[in-house]
């Protein structure tokens, strides 16, 4: 099979590549790097002329006056010029419904070009959408990603990017999007829930970690345990980042001599991989039910994640609490308990890091997950 991949925010599509070419299938990924992340793509649609100093300045002030990127249009000519060879595939899938990240106005015509050319689309649910973000909206969890905003409205421009799929605009892409793909694929939990009654759902496959390139590393507690915590600024409010930050300052004044805790800011993904792999322990996000990729990642190296890894979860892969994944609330005092329990039985950071490793191999193998995006893709293609 020729298979085209739209996107990439988090290395899901590059491993997914990974397995379906180990499957002997021909892949092409598409995708702008995803800011200061930059995960490897085939054919690069990043912004490169308007962030030029002067023309960052003319963007910003055009997007200040018209809330409009400019830059969409250097994203939208890129990826016009690319469709001309991106034709002919057996399948089409879609990172998300936001997969050019350019305002639905430039992406609906290059979509209907794309779908167009090619056999059959399907879409991921990985990320924030319009079905998601609109149930959350609803307050129909516990809690969500948009609990801050939900508490207090005045936090409403951080939250712009996921409150944008709720937009008429983006509501007309969302419509476009489902009107001519074959269906919709959830990476996790917390797309899962929202979409399981949803008629163009095809089911949650989780996300596929290639357990060849990342090594797991047996954990050492010769003296401190490492703690990691690595914020992304643009969404450290929808991960709960501050239960994190206000927690560790507790551990730090009560542990002082049996801990020492990294907190870092923006770090570009290699920088970010090489500083938590010394730690021990990883703190990833409270507004979760499962484990982003971050997360996934870290567990395949053996570290203990602090994460979503709620009742959920638990249920769906039968498994027992606080045996492969720490569950985070938002809740100071709940990480805290989290932590202290940790650092009073280190054999415990041992046993869960082991648990890990062999979680993420069996659930989350990149050969074993193209494979089950293959059987979707031909179960759908041939009705």
């Amino acid at each position: 099979m020729q298979i085209l991949l739209i996107g990439e925010f988090s290395r899901l599509h590059n491993s997914l590549k990974e397995g379906l070419e180990h499957h002997g299938h021909e892949v092409v990924l598409v995708g702008n790097g995803d800011l200061f992340k930059n995960f490897p793509v085939d054919i690069d649609i990043s912004i490169k002329a308007f962030n030029k100093p002067f023309l960052v300045f003319i963007r910003k002030v055009i997007h200040k006056l018209t809330k409009f990127d400019i830059a969409d249009f250097e994203v939208s000519y890129k990826f016009k010029k690319a469709l001309k060879n991106l034709h002919g595939f057996d399948v089409v899938q879609l990172i998300n419904e936001d997969a050019l990240s350019i305002h639905p106005k430039l992406q609906i015509p290059l979509l209907k070009t794309l779908f167009k050319q090619n056999r059959n689309t399907f879409l991921l649910s990985c990320g924030d959408d319009y079905v998601n973000i609109n149930h959350y909206l609803n307050e129909k969890e516990s809690y969500s990603i948009l609990s801050p905003y939900i508490n207090n409205k005045d936090l409403k421009k951080q939250f712009a990017y996921c409150l944008k799929y709720v937009t008429p605009a983006y509501k007309r892409l969302h419509d476009f999007i489902y009107e001519n793909s074959s269906g919709v694929i959830a990476s996790d939990m917390d797309y899962h829930i929202p979409l399981k009654t949803h008629k163009a759902y095809l089911g949650l496959i989780p996300n596929p970690i290639n357990t060849n390139k990342i090594v797991f590393s047996p954990l050492h507690l010769k003296d401190k345990i490492h703690i990691f915590h690595g914020i992304n600024t643009m969404s450290k409010n929808k991960k709960g980042s501050q239960f994190f930050i206000n927690a560790l300052e507790i551990i730090q004044e009560k542990y002082a001599d049996k801990v020492e805790i990294q907190t870092t800011y923006n770090l570009p993904y290699k920088e970010y991989i090489d500083v938590y792999n010394q730690a021990h322990i990883v703190l990833d996000q409270v507004y979760s039910f499962d484990q982003g990729y971050n997360a996934l990642e870290a567990m395949a190296k053996g570290k203990v994640v602090i994460t979503g890894a709620e009742k959920e979860w638990l249920d769906y892969y039968h498994i027992e609490e606080n045996s492969i994944a720490i569950n985070a609330l938002p809740d100071v005092q709940q990480i805290v308990k989290k932590l202290e329990w940790l650092i009073e039985n280190p054999n415990k950071i041992i046993e869960i890091s082991n648990n890990a490793r062999a979680f993420i191999e069996k659930e989350h193998n990149y050969i074993t997950i193209a494979s089950r995006y293959l059987s979707i893709w031909n179960q759908q293609s041939n009705h």
